[in-house]
């Protein structure tokens, strides 16, 4: 065979025809060893020899790409963030639905039907409770918005200090101004309109928000062993071991964790709904609710819903408050000493000042979503430095010889 045909053979018949008669002799002999190339193990050939990366070209191309691209991906960032967050909302929560997955995966239970099975029972849980509890959220929603200003002005009159406190930082204002932004208190219809419309673009993008990061969620629950695969695969041959071991414990703690603080978070919600349903503290579902959203903010979450509810239960009474103030207490040494061990155990592991730094960190770069993701982050990052960068700080440096 000679050249001519070979390199007939190496061109490919989906690309370039007809193939020229007159194609200059390089580009026939470069076909035809291509042709000598391909096997069946490697139909396009195997990987050629690598660049020399400590070259001054490649030194300079690479730090010059490494710029651009930094400030490239940073640029990004900051366009796309709200995208971002939701992607990285999706991919969260479908870490935390992974232990149960795979839970069922080790019973027999095909993937894409445990996928199917955890998403389904999830969202006829969330459907039932908002039908049950959707209706007296509005009514309390919308009574604790037309009473505010009554039970303010009733607390001034029991409670002296309050009354101080009150003309200090002018709460009847400011309380005054908040139901006018939310359209419950316009002088005119325009400002009620607004407000109206306000509250449907915000009630829209919840919706929309809610609806993309579920279907992320799904998505990557059900393609995670190849998502997992993929990760893994982009590093070298030597260290894709050492990086499964660290990456799964990674998985395993962001997984544990997120279950954890959901189940956590509805038990803290049952027992303050008991508690002020017993006292007979008004808007008790709508403030139940509360407590189990800001209680999946780590510390700061369940300090600010017992602020909260124990100036609700003053209304009612100072004894009732204060006893309110005392559960809030004792709920908090119950979850931080009986509810967190058992089920979470020694999941995630970080010191309380840790804790305290990363959620405020991640409160102030990414709002609740970066509050949420900051116990998790600190957890990885700590197993990160505990494996790979104290064990090398640890050794000792050969001493140098002198010359």
């Amino acid at each position: 065979m000679n050249d001519d045909d070979r390199g007939e053979r190496a061109h490919s018949d989906w690309v370039g025809q007809p193939h020229p008669a007159d194609e200059p002799e390089p580009i026939t002999q470069a076909e035809a060893a291509a042709e000598e190339l391909k096997s069946e193990d490697h139909p396009l050939g195997k990987p050629g020899r690598r660049f020399d990366r400590y070259s001054p070209f490649m030194v300079g191309l690479t730090a010059t790409a490494g710029a651009l691209v930094t400030l490239g991906t940073v640029r990004f960032v900051l366009a796309a963030r709200e995208v971002l967050l939701l992607l990285v909302a999706g991919l969260f929560l479908a870490i935390g639905m992974e232990p149960l997955i795979s839970w069922l995966v080790r019973h027999r239970v095909r993937r894409g039907w445990a996928v199917t099975l955890v998403v389904v029972v999830g969202l006829a849980a969330v459907a039932g409770f908002l039908a049950a509890a959707v209706p007296p959220l509005i009514d309390q929603g919308r009574a604790l918005v037309d009473h505010a200003p009554d039970q303010l002005h009733r607390l001034q009159d029991q409670y002296p200090p309050v009354r101080s406190l009150a003309q200090r930082f002018r709460l009847d204002e400011k309380l005054q101004h908040g139901l006018d932004s939310l359209g419950g208190g316009a002088g005119t219809g325009g400002a009620l309109a607004s407000g109206v419309m306000g509250a449907g673009k915000m009630v829209f993008g919840a919706i929309s928000a809610t609806v993309i990061v579920a279907v992320l969620t799904i998505y990557f629950s059900a393609t995670f062993p190849m998502l997992r695969a993929g990760i893994y695969r982009l590093f070298p041959h030597e260290r894709r071991p050492r990086a499964i071991l660290i990456g799964d414990a990674i998985f395993a703690k962001v997984g544990g964790y997120v279950l954890g603080n959901l189940l956590i978070s509805a038990i803290t919600a049952v027992l303050t709904f008991v508690w002020l349903a017993v006292f007979d503290v008004p808007f008790a579902l709508l403030l139940a609710v509360l407590v189990a959203v800001l209680d999946l903010i780590p510390l700061v979450g369940s300090t600010v819903a017992g602020i909260i509810i124990t100036v609700v239960a003053l209304t009612v009474s100072l004894p009732v408050s204060l006893a309110t103030l005392g559960f809030f207490l004792v709920l908090r040494v119950v979850e931080d000493y009986l509810l967190v061990p058992p089920i979470m155990g020694r999941t995630v592991q970080v010191p309380g000042l840790v804790t305290v730094v990363a959620t405020l960190l991640g409160g102030a770069l990414l709002g609740v979503i970066g509050a949420l993701l900051a116990i998790p982050a600190a957890a990885a990052i700590l197993l990160l430095v505990q494996e790979l960068l104290f064990p090398r700080l640890d050794q000792p440096r050969p001493a140098r010889t002198a010359r």
